[in-house]
């Protein structure tokens, strides 16, 4: 089976191929798409379905890509108790558009500065859009806010999210166990069974 996965983002596509292996899994740059799709959503599921949908379009429109079974997307969201859910929809570009991760990182760790509740979670959720399916399906992980920076590996908030159950952040794990117990992790665990389930 292929899926185009609605990104060219290097480090979500270097999660996603391992979970669903021996699913092929294209970027968009892999099928020569070059759209710049518009997350005008107020929900991680509205967004999810835009970029689902609007990659699904363009397929329709580029009928050379006729052997791709089905198109995935996903958006992400850091929801900060303290926050009220906050950055949420607004997550990857919390400090501003144009702006680096290292901001936005910087920028929740000022809003959550002297706070002793530092309680948060990431949710991922994925829309599944094939010729006969359009479906969602959604994953978290709780966790904590350090106070400071910890870690070199991963991306976007890894080296402030603490996620239960361990007392390092997500930039000091390894990449093996990051991708067994994240919130994209455990969407694409719950995709995977969903289409082995569906026969896709």
């Amino acid at each position: 089976m292929i899926f185009v996965f609605a990104s060219n983002n290097a480090h979500k596509l270097a999660e996603v191929r391992p979970i669903l292996a021996p699913i092929q899994v294209l970027s968009l740059e892999d099928i020569g798409c070059c759209i710049d799709v518009q997350e005008t959503g107020t929900t991680l599921e509205e967004n999810s379905m835009i970029k689902a949908q609007t990659i699904a379009q363009w397929l329709t429109a580029h009928p050379t890509h006729s052997t791709i079974d089905g198109i995935i997307a996903d958006d992400t969201g850091l929801e900060i108790d303290a926050l009220h859910g906050q950055p949420g929809v607004f997550t990857a570009r919390w400090a501003g558009e144009g702006h680096r991760d290292g901001d936005n990182r910087r920028k929740a760790l000022r809003e959550l500065e002297g706070q002793t509740q530092r309680g948060a979670q990431f949710r991922t959720v994925i829309t599944l859009i094939t010729p006969h399916i359009t479906h969602q399906l959604s994953g978290c992980v709780r966790g904590q806010i350090a106070v400071q920076e910890y870690g070199e590996g991963g991306f976007g908030y890894d080296p402030i999210f603490i996620p239960d159950g361990y007392d390092r952040t997500f930039a000091e794990l390894s990449s093996e166990i990051k991708n067994t117990i994240s919130h994209r992790a455990r969407a694409l665990q719950a995709l995977q069974l969903f289409i082995q389930q569906s026969q896709i």
